[in-house]
């Protein structure tokens, strides 16, 4: 993995798991706009309030990822998403095909300047740029959640450890004892 970024994250292997679960990914995509209104709420409350309810968001996106159980399966279109999305941040360790890495590229700087005119709308108080910022950075997401889900499925295999992400270990001894149990 591209370490340097992992590590900002702080997103370690089990927590990748754990956020490509349906109700890590859905919340989160549901948090924008509860950013957007903590930072307007400056205009109402005043900014030691917005950055309460600023910092309070923000605490809940880290947070996010690590609450919710790993799915029992990663076939999900979410969850294919979240680990194309591992797989293309490791992207100059083993590279992913070059259009796709273009289209995501551009995907997420379509979703980054929609997120900063809203948190611009949201700064200068203007609803119309923060919900245009809104729209915007949900259409590149899921634009780009779009792209992660064709990375993933062209990279699954083409790399062990890609492949070792959604294995689970059997344990044998359990097994054979469920049968000898049966058995007797």
């Amino acid at each position: 993995m591209d370490v340097g970024r992992i590590r900002l994250l702080g997103m370690n292997s089990d927590v990748w798991k754990r956020h490509a679960s349906g109700w890590s990914v859905w919340t989160r995509f549901a948090s924008l706009p509860f950013l957007y209104l903590a930072v307007w709420s400056h205009t109402v409350y005043g900014w030691l309030t917005a950055a309460g309810f600023t910092a309070a968001v923000i605490v809940w996106l880290w947070l996010n990822p690590r609450l919710f159980p790993a799915p029992k399966t990663f076939e999900s279109w979410h969850a294919r998403a979240v680990l194309g999305e591992r797989v293309w941040l490791n992207r100059t360790a083993i590279p992913v095909p070059h259009d796709e890495n273009r289209k995501a590229l551009a995907l997420s700087a379509v979703a980054g300047i929609g997120f900063f005119v809203g948190i611009w709308g949201a700064i200068s108080g203007s609803m119309p740029m923060m919900v245009t910022g809104a729209a915007v950075t949900y259409a590149g997401k899921l634009a780009f959640l779009a792209v992660m889900v064709r990375i993933y499925d062209l990279m699954r295999n083409a790399h062990p450890l890609y492949s070792s992400w959604t294995l689970s270990p059997e344990n044998d001894n359990e097994r054979s004892g469920d049968r000898h149990r049966r058995a007797g």
